[in-house]
């Protein structure tokens, strides 16, 4: 799922003209992130760059280089030091030119370097080049090193985070140097082209409701609206009357007019004509009967109401409002609209949560696949498990096991960061899940197993340790890992030791705990626990082979080999879920029979086709591009969330400067679009099959996300795209077997989505929210007859240049057309706060 060790071939491509301007310095950013993170002036300062890519074939590595710099009154001693910062993806470590040593410090992303014999020292002052390599092509500054700190030897507990870091963007023909594949760089002319496939497209063409929905009338007339509407509703909608009572607030006094009587809008459950889901509603508007909005149920009549919030106007523009006479029958194509929310990477507190779950109410997205722990945190206040919060959500700096866990992803030396640690109490749960509720949302937490567990079984060894030293009974009971397991075995996050063992007993008794108070904490509520995702993902190859208590399960079981260890582990795990009440749901892995040989093609595990798993299938990288579809004839439920498509983790495209990784796939706005859930492939999906798809999802790790803004520019307007996919009819682009009529139809389809993005539906987000920094992509530019010719995906955004070196700003000149100006134009879109993004920039002669 996250495999961030894949070999990466790229085309070499060094741009004079159509280079980007990053829309945040690399150097400033790191620098404001670490100040905030210094307990005591640290006694360098620190630059990154890239030195060269050194290609061969179709791979190759990258030299890079840290140069620290002794500040003056400060000399950096010959000896007794170290420097440590967090790397993805892993080094090549051991000694280093100048006499200095790289180590990585514990399996993960912690590196420091430090002087071996004959380390010289170095003078006030002075600068110190440390030159390493990565073992492949470093293309995205998601593998530059984060977190950096200094640490004595004479106190090895005092942490000093260095603030003055600087990530020097790599722009010269070495540091660029890629061989011919899909990483090339994409240039300002690139995007004009990619933009250009789609029409502009007036505010009178607009698809009137977003997603675009099932079937949409329109009548000659119009309905006016001078006050408020008088809201009736039927039983059971009380937080639908509250919503629509708050709506109008925004846009309508609730007097008003005092001598016209307010339009009636009238909600109720009852059924929907020909639609079974229980989204499914009809909007009626029309000057005889006011607005009605009938729902199969309480959700489908607030999918309702936001169809008609679609309807109005943008709050900028002035009242009384005309809404159109029409008629909606709406209903989702899947059950399941995902999006998957890593707080276990990088915490996100509370409101962070709130606020996604209003922008998937607003989008018609009803699940939370809420991933709320890993190898780095554990997210979630537990009854009688203190220590995976008092240990497992927190990470900082410490010489002594069992404190806490090292730092990560940048979170850097201080246990305070409010990134790297941080949790949910008892009742911040409560609260969220109350929240989604209200929202027709359903949160579905992840519990990361057996693998990706290392927040876990560190939180639970340490438990064991501190209650063995204190003589008090029952040490044992919650342990997760066994102290004489000689497993060689490394996960692509670079752990060996982050495994719950299936040996131990008390691997169960700790899932039964935790299932146990998860599934109390959503019956407190009010929202009971239908299912909980177990994980399953990414079980290193030789975990479990040389651990005595697996091996004596093993022969005690009849089990031949580690494939039978796992069945027997998803079997006792399923058993707990299903004493509770639940389903289970993980990844596509936990359906899988493993194979003994690392990198074979996954198959379909017969034993479990019957237990009513679902499964999530992120894998379609070359060779997997159908076992989605293979586990669906197989008889399991699946999820599709496809790396190469709905991983809004990954990067817009190789440049490097746009956030995000890269080891999967680039994913572009139209790359989601474009998503065919049901696509046919070689293997076929049959018909039994297809009725197992239960929908898609849009994942989110969050390696690279320190606070809510990067959150935020992954996300959107990404997220749009996957509600489109998920909640709209299949496309009849996609259904077309004629090339060229496909086409014609998908840049019909295409130009709309990306209009009423533009036009309507971000525009709207801006001046309603105001808070949601969604990626805000370069303008498209080329050179054709002596003019600069400019555009943008999302038609609507304003966009604005300038001819004198300076960056644009609200202020500079609007595009109104080609551009005569001659020299370097440098243009950029803004939304309606203002907010500026992306910047390209192209030379006119």
């Amino acid at each position: 799922m996250r495999e961030t060790m894949k070999k990466i071939s790229i085309a070499a491509l060094i741009i004079a003209i159509g280079a980007w301007t990053p829309f945040v310095p690399a150097a400033q950013a790191a620098a404001t992130e670490a100040s905030a993170e210094a307990t005591a002036a640290a006694p360098v300062k620190l630059r990154w760059e890239i030195v060269r890519n050194e290609v061969a074939g179709q791979g190759g590595r990258t030299k890079a280089r840290l140069s620290v710099t002794a500040l003056r009154g400060q000399p950096l001693p010959a000896k007794g030091w170290s420097l440590y910062f967090n790397c993805m993806d892993g080094l090549v470590t051991g000694a280093l030119p100048g006499n200095l040593v790289l180590e990585q410090v514990v399996g993960g992303s912690l590196f420091r370097v430090r002087p071996a014999a004959g380390f010289k020292g170095l003078p006030a002052g002075r600068s110190l080049n440390i030159d390493y390599y990565y073992p492949n092509l470093a293309i995205k500054m998601a593998r530059a090193p984060v977190g950096p700190y200094f640490v004595f030897d004479a106190a090895p507990d005092v942490a000093y985070a260095i603030a003055d870091f600087q990530q020097q963007l790599p722009t010269r023909a070495e540091q660029l140097k890629r061989p011919a594949d899909k990483h090339a760089l994409v240039t300002t002319q690139d995007v004009f082209h990619r933009n250009a496939r789609a029409d502009v497209l007036p505010a009178s063409a607009l698809p009137p409701i977003f997603p675009t929905p099932l079937e949409l009338r329109t009548g000659a007339g119009r309905v006016q609206l001078a006050r408020a509407p008088q809201v009736i509703a039927g039983p059971g909608l009380q937080n639908e009357t509250a919503a629509a009572r708050a709506l109008f607030a925004r846009y309508l006094p609730q007097q008003g007019d005092a001598n016209r009587a307010p339009v009636p809008l009238r909600l109720r459950i009852a059924a929907v004509g020909g639609q079974s889901s229980p989204e499914a509603y009809e909007l009626t508007i029309n000057s005889d009967d006011g607005i009605n909005i009938t729902g199969n149920t309480a959700a489908g009549v607030a999918r309702g109401l936001q169809s008609l919030h679609d309807l109005l106007p943008l709050p900028s523009q002035a009242a009384p409002i005309d809404l159109p006479e029409l008629e909606v029958t709406d209903a989702p194509r899947f059950a399941y609209r995902g999006f998957q929310l890593d707080v276990a990477r990088n915490f996100q507190p509370k409101a962070v949560v709130l606020k996604t779950l209003d922008l998937m109410a607003a989008y018609k997205l009803n699940k939370l696949h809420f991933h709320i722990t890993d190898d780095e945190g554990w997210r979630l206040e537990i009854a009688g498990l203190p220590e995976l919060t008092t240990i497992g959500a927190v990470r900082g700096h410490s010489t002594k096991e069992g404190v806490r866990l090292p730092p990560t992803y940048g979170s850097g030396p201080r246990a305070d960061d409010p990134h790297g640690s941080g949790y949910y109490t008892r009742a911040d749960y409560i609260e969220i899940l109350r929240y989604a509720a209200a929202r027709h949302i359903e949160v579905i937490p992840e519990i990361e197993m057996p693998g990706h567990a290392r927040a876990a079984v560190k939180a639970m060894e340490a438990r064991y340790h501190r209650m063995q030293a204190a003589g008090e009974q029952g040490a044992a009971k919650y342990l997760l890992n066994d102290f004489d397991d000689r497993s060689v075995y490394k996960s692509p996050q670079e752990y060996t030791d982050h495994v719950i063992n299936p040996g131990l007993e008390s691997s169960y008794v700790f899932i039964e705990q935790v299932v146990a108070q998860i599934a109390a904490l959503h019956r407190e509520a009010g929202v009971p626990l239908k299912t909980m995702h177990m994980g399953g993902d990414e079980l290193p190859h030789g975990a479990w082979e040389q651990s005595p208590v697996s091996r004596a399960l093993m022969q005690k079981e009849k089990l031949t080999s580690t494939a039978d260890l796992w069945d027997y582990f998803y079997n006792r795990v399923d058993g707990i879920l299903r004493k509770h009440g639940m389903f289970a749901s993980g990844w596509e892995e936990m359906g899988a029979r493993r194979s003994a040989q690392e990198g074979a093609q996954q198959l379909p595990n017969p034993r479990f086709t019957q237990r009513g798993f679902s499964l999530y299938v992120w894998n379609n990288t070359p060779g997997n591009e159908d076992f989605a579809y293979r586990l669906a004839n197989a008889g399991y439920d699946i999820v599709l969330a496809p790396v190469t498509n709905m991983y809004l983790d990954m990067a817009a495209n190789g440049n490097p400067e746009e956030p995000g990784v890269n080891w999967g796939a680039y994913v572009e706005l139209d790359t989601v679009y474009d998503f065919k859930p049901l696509a046919m492939t070689s293997a076929g999906l049959t018909e039994a099959g297809r009725r197992h798809i239960r929908g898609i999802e849009a994942t989110l790790f969050s390696e690279t996300i320190r606070d809510a803004s990067r959150l935020d520019y992954l996300m959107m307007p990404r997220l749009l795209a996957v509600a489109e996919r998920a909640w709209a009819a299949d496309p009849a682009w996609a259904q077309e077997s004629d090339a060229t009529r496909a086409a014609a139809l998908h840049r019909a389809a295409w130009s709309g989505f990306v209009n009423v993005l533009g036009q309507r539906v971000l525009p709207r987000l801006d001046l309603e929210r105001g808070d949601v920094a969604y990626r805000i992509a370069p303008p498209g530019m080329v050179v054709e007859g002596g003019k600069v010719l400019v555009n943008h995906v999302l038609p609507g955004l304003t966009l604005r240049y300038t001819t004198d070196g300076t960056l644009p700003t609200v202020q500079s000149k609007p595009v109104t057309g080609p551009i005569t100006a001659k020299g370097v134009i440098q243009a950029a879109a803004f939304d309606r706060t203002g907010r500026a993004g992306l910047v390209a920039r192209i030379v006119n002669r």
